[in-house]
């Protein structure tokens, strides 16, 4: 009897879930399908779904289904993206051309950069893909940072789309410029296009900074190395998010700027090229200095940029570093949820510390979905679907159930008053110029790749000693001595960086790269426990 109580009870429990759950609507097929890949997040994937949708219909009288494939980050997307098109050309390759498959066919056909030295097999494979209509099963490529779509552009997975010839009047200085305080926004052969802005702040939670003793919050990226901030700032990985990475490419560049307005007020405002050079390596290791105290106060960091300003909200971490709309989004996520005016989360932009940078979108080489994918991208770039990524829930043209909290990339959207009461931000004015920081492509855009690296060695591989040389210091009451060990950049200086590092990071040999971060790691540690041995000493 006990045992048929049990196995009853177990059945009941088991069954329980399928009985309670909702009637399950069925979804009609529809008469077209299309395939994105997308780092973007399930608020800008359901709205987008249900607005295009609705568009589509009335665009071409027909249904379209999305099939959103979320795998992670940019930086995963662009290692699937490799894995997928290697795969389908080599079976191309040896199945449609009849040729035989080598490493070097292998390296050669989606590398954008060949040299002279490049074998026949080689160039022929580079030709043979870039005239092929070799797919990998996705249609576009939506959202992310312009460094990963301009690498996928190089390497020809991405092809032009027809926007540009149907709707040129939106690439112009009045509507989408190519260029804008440094940044590019579109592809001249249109193969990726910005369809919204983003730049990068800091989320802090009051009640933490209140409790940490902080008489005033983190508005700059200097704020965050405060030492009563150790353990209490969340971080993203680099080589894991290229957001982020691009958010600690603007704190760098901003370093660089000030360094040369420095230097040419001490010489007459005579600017050289030597000076120029000079503020750009002092900037760097300024710059990087900060990151490492950054990664010194790091509660983590991890892998999805999307939780840190989650943990903020949560009070595990006093502030965090995040892409604007992540953090608008939080914040007013927060006071809806408080049911206040003023909630627990600010997010604020570090003055003259960002860039509105583009989140791209692209068409993928063999597209079976061309005509929907094309679609797509047209309605993004509309100001019907502009309207989509800043307008309030249940205005006119905007979002059905949440707010997305971005900014539109189309110039003329700010221009209508009328729209202000619609605006989920209507005091943002991203072409305004004001605090705008001016990125200089030449100073770190060749680097963007080392830089990542270079940050992920300082302060992910060698956290722990790291946290302890700080502690110690924090602890001895900063010893000079011990801070200046600390603050060394001569193992990651610009030089090594742009060098050495550059040279290795770009072998074929993939062994390097790893023989390199352990010995950079090995070379950092060391550095770390001589700081943390001197302030011991100056106790």
């Amino acid at each position: 009897m006990k045992r048929a109580i049990i196995l009853l009870a177990l059945a009941v429990t088991l069954a329980l879930p399928f009985i309670m759950r909702p009637r399950q609507v069925t979804t009609t097929k529809a008469d077209d399908t299309l395939v994105i890949i997308t780092p973007h997040n399930e608020a800008i994937r359901y709205e987008f779904t249900t607005r295009f949708c609705d568009w589509y219909t009335r665009q071409t009288g027909r249904t379209v289904a999305i099939d959103w494939r979320v795998i992670g980050g940019t930086s995963e997307i662009a290692r699937f993206l490799e894995s997928e098109y290697v795969s389908s050309f080599q079976n191309y390759w040896q199945n449609q051309l009849h040729k035989p498959w080598s490493m070097d066919v292998q390296s050669s056909f989606a590398n954008g950069r060949l040299g002279q030295d490049t074998s026949a097999d080689g160039l022929a494979a580079r030709e043979a893909f870039l005239a092929s209509d070799v797919g990998c099963g996705i249609d576009l490529f939506f959202g992310g940072g312009s460094y990963d779509f301009i690498r996928q552009a190089q390497a020809g997975r991405l092809v032009g789309s027809r926007i540009l010839k149907t709707h040129p009047e939106w690439f112009t200085e009045a509507s989408i410029p190519y260029t804008f305080a440094g940044e590019q926004y579109w592809d001249k052969e249109g193969r990726w296009l910005g369809n919204v802005l983003s730049s990068y702040g800091i989320l802090y939670n009051k009640d933490s900074i209140k409790r940490l003793g902080l008489a005033d919050p983190p508005t700059t990226w200097r704020d965050l190395t405060n030492p009563k901030l150790i353990g209490e700032v969340a971080l993203c990985d680099p080589t894991k998010s290229g957001s982020i990475a691009k958010a600690f490419e603007n704190l760098i560049q901003q370093q660089m700027q000030i360094r040369l307005r420095a230097l040419l007020a001490a010489n007459d405002g005579g600017q050289t090229k030597s000076l120029e050079a000079q503020a750009v390596r002092e900037g760097w290791d300024e710059g990087m200095r900060m990151l490492r105290l950054l990664g010194a106060n790091a509660r983590y960091f991890t892998d999805s940029s999307q939780k840190p300003p989650i943990d903020v909200s949560q009070g595990n971490s006093a502030a965090g570093i995040c892409i604007d709309f992540y953090g608008r989004y939080q914040a007013e996520a927060v006071t809806r949820r408080d049911d206040s005016e003023s909630g627990r989360l600010v997010y604020v932009t570090p003055r003259g510390g960002t860039v509105s940078s583009v989140d791209p979108i692209g068409l993928l080489r063999g597209a079976r979905n061309h005509e929907a994918a094309e679609l797509f991208i047209e309605y993004t770039l509309s100001i019907e679907g502009q309207k989509l990524w800043n307008f309030k829930v249940a205005t006119p043209d905007g979002p059905v159930r949440f707010a997305l909290r971005r900014l539109p990339v189309r110039r003329e959207y700010y221009a209508h008053d009328e729209w202000l009461q619609y605006r989920s931000d209507p005091e943002a004015a991203p072409y305004s110029g004001e605090d705008q920081l001016v990125y200089e492509p030449a100073w770190t855009g060749r680097l963007f790749r080392e830089m990542a690296f270079g940050i992920r060695v300082m302060c992910l591989d060698t956290h722990p000693e790291l946290v302890a040389a700080w502690q110690a210091i924090i602890a001895a009451g900063m010893p000079p001595e011990a801070i200046r060990v600390l603050n060394d950049m001569s193992i990651l200086s610009y030089d090594q960086i742009s060098g050495p590092i550059k040279d290795a990071l770009g072998s074929k040999n993939k062994v390097d790269e790893v023989r390199l971060a352990k010995d950079l790691g090995a070379k950092l540690r060391a550095q770390y426990r001589r700081a943390e041995l001197l302030a011991l000493e100056g106790r």
